[in-house]
């Protein structure tokens, strides 16, 4: 019998409209253009505006695009999977949300938060359930409003993240292309460097959490960027290795965007030049579990069958990871 993969056969998103850009955020925080660039390499991001919006308005807008370019009915999704570190509520699922709204009624769905790698994460559990043989058409949707999370009077945080969604359509195929591989960590005594205080079951939401700014995002960047730089580098070179993959055979690295050094210095430990590496940092900030498949949307004309792609990413938990993919489809046809 056929080895069964799942390949991506579309990709969607979604960026809101109002565009904060360095020159507005130094009038918010003590911070200019230049020190933004010199230390995140971030221009401008996106930010979701409008009361009662969340995470599900920006995958509801994301999934509608993926369904109505590939050609699917919602009705013929099986599952939908949202990563997201944002969701519209504790519960119920941000998933379930987006499949009411894009009128997906036949699926079911859930969430995965595996803080930046929900993404990558999410999209190696939804290959499983193709591989199975008993799901054909998964959505996999990174949907994240980080702005409802961020401080904007923390000069080292606020210039960092962004607002947006990106998704992909899982599909099996018999022919050597799709998810070849992956390789996936977490090591839990990270998680004291990169959290969010309260809101959880350990210490609920409370007039004191939200007067002491305990709701929003904490980060301690030099062990983050340590770590990122590392963890990534180490795992892509593991890939390439396991799959005899020279930096000539790699077409395409698609790294996690969270800092243009981070990025660059993981380039460069995997001897790939800056042209084979996906980077729309300086547009969109990070994005968190949107950054990875926002690259794959921006890129995708320039994709082609049999290209050799690398994710990789590193979150919050420390979680961190690769997937390996050959390319399924020709981006310029659609």
């Amino acid at each position: 019998m056929a080895t069964i993969h799942a390949k991506i056969t579309g990709v969607g998103a979604y960026v809101p409209e109002y565009i904060l850009n360095n020159q507005e955020l130094s009038k918010m925080v003590d911070t200019s253009d230049e020190w933004i660039m010199t230390r995140i390499g971030i221009k401008e991001r996106r930010i979701l505006k409008g009361e009662g919006k969340g995470a599900s308005d920006l995958g509801d807008r994301a999934v509608k695009q993926l369904l109505q370019k590939t050609g699917t009915s919602p009705e013929d999704v099986d599952i939908l999977l949202c990563a997201s570190v944002t969701p519209d509520m504790q519960f119920p699922a941000t998933a379930n949300i987006i499949c009411d709204k894009v009128g997906i009624k036949n699926a079911f769905g859930y969430d995965i938060n595996a803080g930046c790698s929900s993404f990558l994460f999410a999209l190696s559990t939804g290959a499983k359930y193709i591989q199975s043989g008993q799901y054909k058409k998964i959505v996999i949707v990174g949907a994240e409003k980080m702005s409802s999370i961020v401080d904007y009077t923390d000069r080292a945080v606020c210039p960092i993240f962004g607002d947006g969604a990106a998704a992909v359509l899982l599909e099996p195929t018999t022919e050597n292309t799709g998810i070849i591989d992956e390789i996936l960590h977490v090591d839990g005594s990270g998680r004291k460097y990169l959290y969010q205080t309260a809101g959880g079951s350990v210490k609920p939401a409370s007039h004191e959490t939200i007067d002491a700014k305990e709701h929003f995002i904490f980060q301690d960047g030099r062990p983050v960027f340590k770590n990122a730089v590392a963890d990534m580098a180490d795992v892509s070179v593991e890939m390439m290795k396991k799959h005899n993959l020279s930096a000539e055979d790699l077409t395409w690295f698609v790294p996690h965007q969270a800092n243009m050094r981070i990025i660059e210095a993981v380039a460069k430990r995997m001897g790939i030049k800056k042209e084979q590496v996906m980077i729309n940092i300086q547009k969109y900030g990070n994005t968190t579990s949107a950054t990875l498949p926002l690259c794959l949307w921006e890129w995708e004309n320039k994709l082609k069958k049999g290209d050799n792609l690398i994710l990789s990413t590193f979150g919050a938990g420390f979680t961190w990871g690769a997937i390996y993919l050959k390319w399924a489809y020709d981006g310029n046809k659609i």
